[in-house]
Parts: C-alpha cells; sequence; structure tokens
C-alpha cells in the first residue's frame, strides 16, 4: 500500500509542471534575483563624459595692381607717372569647445517586459526637489538576467540600449537660458 502511494504521488509531481522561478521566491535557499515583469532593481547610475573639440583657421588673400609710366619727348621730359592698387585680406579664426559631465545616483526601476532571450526591459525614474529647484533622472534601457548583482542591482554601463536623462527646472535653468528678446533676435538673423 505504501509503495503504491509514493508511486502515485511521484506520477502526480511529475504530471504537474512547476515553474521553478516562481518556486524559488519561497525557498530559503535560493538566491531572489530579479527577473520577472513588475520586479523593481536598483539602478547604479555612474556615468562619465568628457567630450572636446578644437578648431583653428587661417586664411590670407593679397592682390597687387601696378602702372608706371616715364619717358621723353624731343629733350623734354614727360613727367613719370606711377599709379599702385593694393588689397589685402586676412582671416584668422579659432574655436574650441569642451563638455564634461558625471553623473552618480541610484534609482529604482521596474522589469516593464522580459525578452524571448531572457533580457530584461527596465524603466526608472526619479524626482528630486531642492530648495525650489526640481531635478528628473530617467532612464530605461535593456538589461541581461546575467548582469543583475545578488543585491538586485545593476551598474547603468551594462544597461545596453541605455536612455539615461538628467533635466532640471528652477531658478538656476531659468538664469541659464536666454531671455525672450535673445530668442526673438536670434529667430530673426
Amino acid at each position: 500500500m505504501k509503495k503504491t502511494l509514493i508511486i502515485v504521488l511521484f506520477l502526480i509531481t511529475a504530471a504537474c509542471p512547476q515553474n521553478m522561478r516562481k518556486n524559488a521566491y519561497y525557498s530559503l535557499f535560493a538566491d531572489q534575483k530579479a527577473g520577472q515583469i513588475g520586479d523593481a532593481i536598483t539602478i547604479i547610475v555612474v556615468e562619465s563624459s568628457l567630450a572636446s573639440n578644437n578648431a583653428e583657421k587661417n586664411t590670407g588673400k593679397s592682390s597687387d595692381l601696378g602702372l608706371g609710366v616715364s619717358g621723353s619727348v624731343s629733350g623734354t621730359d614727360i613727367p613719370n607717372v606711377d599709379a599702385k592698387i593694393g588689397t589685402n585680406n586676412e582671416f584668422n579664426g579659432n574655436g574650441s569647445t569642451k563638455t564634461t559631465g558625471v553623473i552618480q545616483t541610484k534609482i529604482s526601476a521596474t522589469i516593464d517586459s522580459v525578452l524571448s532571450n531572457g533580457n530584461l526591459v527596465i524603466s526608472g525614474n526619479k524626482k528630486l526637489n531642492i530648495n525650489g529647484e526640481e531635478q528628473i533622472i530617467s532612464i530605461k534601457g535593456v538589461v541581461r538576467t546575467t548582469d543583475v548583482r545578488p543585491d538586485n542591482s545593476v551598474l547603468s554601463y551594462n544597461i545596453s540600449n541605455a536612455e539615461i536623462s538628467f533635466e532640471g527646472n528652477g531658478l538656476i535653468q531659468d538664469s541659464q537660458s536666454p531671455g525672450w528678446l535673445t530668442k526673438f533676435l536670434h529667430w530673426i538673423f
């Protein structure tokens, strides 16, 4: 009777497929990594960028036109006539730009979908208000499950197709943008 009961229980468990990923959440020994739609994941944003561009141009143009006449007729000297016309055009131009940016923060994101190859599509944003200045940090992209660390965090440089935006609104942003009159004059000219 015991053998029959064990065989029936074994057949029942073999016949009912189990979602091992789902059951891992209830296990005391399994790692509970984020991997399903709606799971929270922490993005550690460590981005640094440096761009530099230099340009230099020198041009020159010069032209001369001259006319000279001298001579004598029957012992009389004809006055010498000299005419000279000259132009000179020279241009020197220099320009350079340099941009540097560093962002270090942590953002909580959620898994929006799981691709057929197991990669995770994530998105999240963070909004901060500091003394009337509003800062919004947004991130989205695709993460490999192997890049998810045991504490459910991912470094930002491990995100493919990453879109990270850092925007601000407030007095500082207003003081950095040109006024309406300047914008109008740039639009005309």
